[in-house]
């Protein structure tokens, strides 16, 4: 369990967490702002205006319903704005991931940079026309135990 924990704070996802956390919080605080000083007195003066505007009164008790409606959409947009904007290009991406459309690492494998050696060394062979490599009678190095290319 320890290690699985370890490994969690080692890719990188409590870095990626704590980000979005803090964006979120900006974010929401941003959102609550445009609310609070646009909508909330769009709710108030909609339901009559003037001194109880957007709330009522019970047995003195005062019922705010207008900051209640505000908070609902202050929500509403937090979370569409998440869907829409972090939300379903992730999934898009991970849609293509899973169909091999993405593309990946732009760095060759192992195995092609070997294929890659070996297709190099068989012409250079070819070109030098012994047929026995691409070194000569002395194996890789020549007899010298130079490296060919550093004779010229």
């Amino acid at each position: 369990m320890l290690k699985g924990f370890k490994d969690f704070l080692l890719r990188g996802n409590v870095v990626d967490l704590a980000v979005a956390v803090v964006i979120g919080a900006a974010f929401t605080a941003v959102v609550t702002a445009f609310t609070n000083a646009f909508l909330k007195p769009l709710i108030q003066l909609f339901s009559g205006g003037g001194e109880f505007a957007g709330s009522f009164v019970v047995n003195g008790v005062v019922f705010d319903y207008a900051s209640f409606v505000n908070a609902i959409i202050t929500f509403l947009i937090t979370a569409a704005v998440i869907y829409f904007l972090v939300v379903t290009p992730l999934r898009v991406v991970e849609e293509r991931r899973r169909r091999g459309e993405e593309v990946g690492s732009a760095d060759p494998t192992d195995v092609e940079l070997l294929a890659e050696i070996r297709d190099l060394l068989r012409e250079q062979a070819t070109r030098t026309g012994d047929g026995r490599g691409p070194a000569g009678p002395g194996g890789p190095t020549g007899p010298t135990g130079r490296i060919p290319q550093q004779d010229r």
